[in-house]
């Protein structure tokens, strides 16, 4: 019998991955073009929408399905993190241009192949294949949500070092996905 929105957060807040699984399962592709139409690329929608859904992760034990409807919580979720990045953008797209870092390019497949890794275990099974150094600047970074000169502190290193661990980290992420195709 399918589950309720509402009943899938709620078991996800108890641990249940597979709830949570057919959760982002059932929202993935609205999320996607909710922050494509937003964005107008592939990547930043990418980036959007993994940061949407890491958020409901951390926010699990938040959700309240008296003061609305989960599908409402994720929409409200997702147009923060729109906001936010708004805000991010600029300054991150400055600092990327004087590192001399290209964006990290995804297009359909690869948002496809992303969703195919979503599967429990692939994604940890490609965090945990990266060295030490950059999976940790990643997890701070797009799971903690954390600036980077937060992380610089955390990590004793200058903040060019951390965008320089998060980039190759993506970039090794990324053909971890590709590959998968």
């Amino acid at each position: 019998m399918a589950r309720t929105d509402e009943q899938l957060l709620a078991a996800a807040a108890r641990g249940d991955a597979d709830a949570f699984s057919a959760f982002y399962r059932r929202h993935v592709a609205a999320i996607t073009a909710f922050h494509r139409r937003r964005a107008g690329g592939a990547e930043l929608a990418f980036d959007l929408t993994a940061e949407t859904f890491a958020a409901v992760v951390r926010g699990l034990e938040g959700f309240d399905a008296a003061r609305g409807s989960a599908r409402g919580w994720l929409f409200a979720i997702a147009l923060n993190e729109w906001r936010q990045a708004v805000r991010r953008a600029a300054v991150e797209d400055r600092a990327r241009r004087a590192l001399g870092l290209q964006p990290i390019v995804l297009d359909d497949e690869g948002l496809e192949a992303v969703e195919r890794m979503a599967s429990p275990g692939v994604l940890e099974a490609a965090l945990g294949a990266l060295p030490d150094a950059e999976r940790e600047a990643i997890e701070a970074r797009v799971l903690d949500e954390a600036g980077y000169g937060e992380i610089a502190a955390r990590l004793q290193c200058s903040e060019a070092v951390v965008r320089q661990r998060v980039s190759r980290g993506l970039r090794r992420l990324r053909a971890t996905v590709e590959e998968g195709r």
